[in-house]
């Protein structure tokens, strides 16, 4: 049994808003397709270095693992964020890893190559519909689409604020700050 009595007074986002009824509660907790917008800005600093790095980001649940500092369409997180991400056919996303979080790649669309490494250790596989991979917090990891389509995959972080995510020391992008 666990002991609740000393968080009683925690504000979590998920709380309801004094005075809202329980539809605006429920309203404030859905995030619709039609209210997204993919952010094409949100990974903009590793375009700009080279275009093979664009891609898009839709917010649904916290603001993700891109740097983002706040978009108030989305729902508050308290222990994860999700997105949505499109990869273009031939970009992909850079070796990069989380000090902190899991991170949940699941593929609703396309064909992706996943390449892992950690202490020296390579794994490589491919990645299409419905197919999911969880990748431990410390492993460096990259997207590459090598189908012929926008590749689009849900992006699940386990953290409500993931520590922005670093580059390998000899990758050029480990030498950009961002904004």
């Amino acid at each position: 049994m666990t002991d609740l009595s000393g968080q009683q007074n925690i504000e979590r986002s998920w709380d309801r808003a004094e005075g809202s009824s329980f539809g605006q509660w429920m309203d404030s907790r859905v995030a619709r397709f039609s209210t997204r917008k993919y952010d094409w800005n949100a990974l903009k600093f590793q375009a700009d270095h080279d275009p093979k790095y664009r891609r898009a980001q839709m917010r649904y649940i916290g603001t993700g693992g891109t740097g983002v500092a706040s978009d108030s369409s989305v729902i508050p997180s308290e222990h994860f964020t999700f997105s949505t991400m499109i990869i273009p056919a031939g970009h992909e996303g850079p070796p990069h890893l989380h000090v902190d979080v899991e991170e949940v790649f699941f593929v609703l669309r396309g064909k992706l190559k996943l390449v892992l490494e950690k202490d020296g250790e390579r794994y490589e596989t491919v990645l299409t519909e419905r197919d999911v991979v969880s990748i431990p917090p410390g492993v460096y990891r990259e997207e590459i689409n090598i189908g012929e389509e926008d590749a689009l995959m849900c992006v699940m972080l386990g953290a409500k604020t993931p520590v922005r995510p670093t580059y390998p020391a000899d990758h050029p992008l480990a030498k950009i700050k961002r904004d």
